[in-house]
Formats: C-alpha cells, sequence, structure tokens
C-alpha cells in the first residue's frame, strides 16, 4: 500500500471514530429527570436518570410531596402506596407508565410485613411484573419501613 492510501485510510478510519465516538457519546448521554409530584430529593441525588432509553429511578421512601412530610409511623400498607405512586410520577414525568419498568429493588425494615407490602405491590404490576429483589436492611432513610429503587425502559 502506498503512502497516500495508507494516510487516506487513516483519515478514514480517524472520522469514522470520531462519528462513531458521537454517536456512543450521544447513547450515553445522561439526564436528570424530576418532578415536583414526587419528593425532592433529600440527599446530592437525582430523582432519575435517563441514559438512552433507560431511566435508573432512585430509591423512593414514604414522603408525601405535597407536604413533605415523611409518614414513618404509617402502615407498611400506605408506605408501599406512597413509595409506588412517587416512582410512578417521577416515571410519568418522562412519559413512561409503571409497565416500563423491568426490574425494582425492595428495602423493607422488617421482612414479616412482606406479605402485605406484596399485595400493594401487585395492585401496581398486575402483568408483567418486573424482576425484583426484596432484602431486609437494619435502618432505611427517615426510619421509614420501606424504599423502593427501580429500572424502566422505554
Amino acid at each position: 500500500m502506498k503512502n497516500n492510501q495508507k494516510t487516506i485510510l487513516a483519515l478514514a478510519t480517524v472520522l469514522a471514530i470520531a462519528v462513531g465516538g458521537s454517536a456512543m457519546a450521544q447513547a450515553l448521554k445522561k439526564d436528570v429527570i424530576s418532578t415536583p409530584k414526587a419528593p425532592e430529593a433529600i440527599g446530592p441525588y437525582s430523582q432519575a436518570i435517563k441514559v438512552g432509553n433507560t431511566v435508573y429511578l432512585a430509591g423512593q421512601i414514604a414522603i408525601d410531596p405535597a407536604t413533605k412530610q415523611v409518614l414513618a409511623t404509617a402502615s407498611i400498607e400506605d408506605q408501599t402506596t406512597l413509595v409506588l405512586n412517587n416512582l410512578k410520577a417521577v416515571l410519568e414525568a418522562d412519559g413512561m407508565t409503571m409497565d416500563n419498568i423491568v426490574s425494582t429493588s425492595v428495602f423493607m425494615k422488617d421482612l414479616n410485613e412482606f406479605p402485605k407490602m406484596n399485595t400493594v405491590y401487585a395492585t401496581f404490576f398486575k402483568s408483567a411484573p418486573p424482576a425484583r429483589a426484596t432484602v431486609e436492611v437494619a435502618r432505611l432513610p427517615r426510619d421509614v419501613k420501606i424504599e423502593i429503587s427501580a429500572i424502566a425502559v422505554k
């Protein structure tokens, strides 16, 4: 191969990498999703981050977005309902629904309350429920009984 052909091939390779890299950078761009219809973050995190078609939702706890009050003494059923409604509000801010959720992580203070939580949870995911992990933890922020995070895909 002659030097001119090598130079043209090298320039074409650099151009292909630059164009492909630009597309990759665009696909990996992080967009913050937020809504006043869900509780504000109580620390240095976002309500959700969107990368491509995937939305990573921060864990929600039982905070009423309207009053900003923590419902730490409410029943596990009431807390679960509020947490899932908060997740739903964040999804709706990006034009998604609960059906877009593919995975959840549930953190509970007391796994003895799992059946009650599960009954409420099932009402939000009637068909094709997401994959889920549920674990008992020693303590949750603001001494709530449950926290749920999720991943959704459009």
